[in-house]
């Protein structure tokens, strides 16, 4: 049978698939250009302590493993991702607003958690609807999703400048603004044809949750990308500590954005096998948290910053591509809430935990997050032999 890749498309539907969905990729993560690193200076500005500050931070998480997993699972039965997207962008854009309006730490608690319930599915949906048009125009991942990271350094050194102009009780109006640009942006996207499932409903969650090969995928995926959460939650609170202003921040994150963009550019140069740029993300990330634990001094602290194009961008990268392989399409949108969800899990607890240990002992999180890598590498890199061996086929239906 032809495969989708392989069905003539015309090259202006194909340019259009791939601009809308670069400028959405864009918008979305200008907006987690300017939430990660910025969202906790902004509690902290309003008065918000570390405990509190870990436990809004982990709400993300949290409805990674809860919610997520259902909103993926309706909108790939509806066939409906595309329109799940547009919703999940306005209900962002509405929550945000309502947040800012808050400064009581249980109010902002509540109201933030609703609005993650609708933010955290966008990504997982992105991503899903992304790899559909992968397979059905022929298209590179990398390329596309590096003008997501453009825009996500673009957002936040933007914000960084901000941080030294504006009153940082302010900063949430900037989010905002993102978020409402991100609805424009959908606004943009194009209609996909409908994957039709090729095998009984009520097998679909089984045929995925019995693979091995798919467990080892985003059990290692969520140990290397979890070992971030110290850095995404507490880097831009500790530089200022340690007297970096928060234009040096922001360019310390760019820096970090830059050396992923140059992965995803390369990417389809690439030939090592996406377990092994796992396992490189895994090392890597071990390596950079080893380091940003010692308190290194700024030129030192920019070079492991740029670990991110490997600790971040190979391994997205390298997970994207086993899902590919191990995920038929018409139940990529389900796999990606199980990806989604596994990661949301472990992140929740590693971020509740870390606002614990960070308060304790400081800089020294960081070794516990590069133990989380190291893990997430080792278990890549023992299963490699299975995921080589038994990829997926869509003539197996699953």
């Amino acid at each position: 049978m032809q495969s989708e890749s392989q069905i003539p498309i015309a090259a202006a539907s194909k340019r259009r698939f791939a601009v809308s969905l670069a400028v959405f990729y864009s918008a979305v993560f200008a907006v987690s250009g300017t939430h990660l690193p910025f969202f906790p200076v902004w509690l902290k500005a309003i008065g918000i302590d570390a405990a509190w500050i870990g436990l809004i931070n982990a709400l993300p998480a949290i409805t990674r493993f809860t919610t997520l997993p259902q909103v993926t699972a309706f909108a790939e039965k509806r066939q409906a991702i595309r329109g799940a997207m547009m919703v999940s962008v306005l209900a962002t854009a509405i929550g945000f607003t309502a947040v800012g309006l808050q400064q009581q730490p249980l109010a902002l608690f509540l109201i933030y958690a609703l609005t993650c319930v609708m933010w955290t599915p966008t990504m997982p949906l992105t991503d899903a609807y992304a790899l559909r048009g992968v397979a059905r125009y022929g298209i590179d991942y990398g390329p596309v999703r590096l003008w997501g990271s453009a825009a996500f350094a673009a957002g936040s050194l933007a914000c960084g400048y901000l941080v030294d102009v504006i009153a940082p009780r302010d900063l949430i109006w900037v989010i905002v603004a993102w978020a409402v640009v991100a609805v424009a942006a959908s606004l943009q996207l194009q209609p996909l044809d409908d994957v039709r499932r090729r095998s009984v409903e009520a097998r679909a969650d089984t045929a995925l949750l019995r693979d091995a090969g798919f467990w080892a995928v985003i059990v290692s995926a969520a140990l290397i990308q979890g070992s971030h959460v110290a850095y995404y939650t507490f880097s831009a609170i500790n530089w200022q500590l340690h007297g970096l202003s928060g234009l040096t921040i922001a360019g310390l994150w760019t820096l970090g954005v830059i050396a992923e963009i140059v992965v995803f550019a390369l990417s389809p140069r690439i030939s090592l096998h996406p377990s092994t740029l796992m396992a490189i993300g895994g090392v890597t990330a071990g390596v950079r948290w080893i380091v940003t634990a010692n308190e290194p001094p700024l030129a030192l602290l920019a070079i492991a910053q740029l670990g991110h194009g490997f600790s971040f961008g190979m391994t997205i990268l390298g997970t994207m591509n086993l899902l590919v392989q191990r995920v038929p399409s018409h139940q990529i949108a389900r796999g990606q809430g199980y990806y989604a969800a596994c990661n949301g899990l472990l992140g929740a607890a590693t971020s509740i935990a870390s606002g614990a240990i960070y308060a304790r002992i400081g800089d020294g999180l960081y070794y516990v997050m590069a133990a989380m890598a190291g893990a997430g590498a080792i278990l890549i890199w023992s299963a490699r032999r299975r995921l080589k061996a038994q990829p997926h086929s869509e003539a197996s239906g699953g």
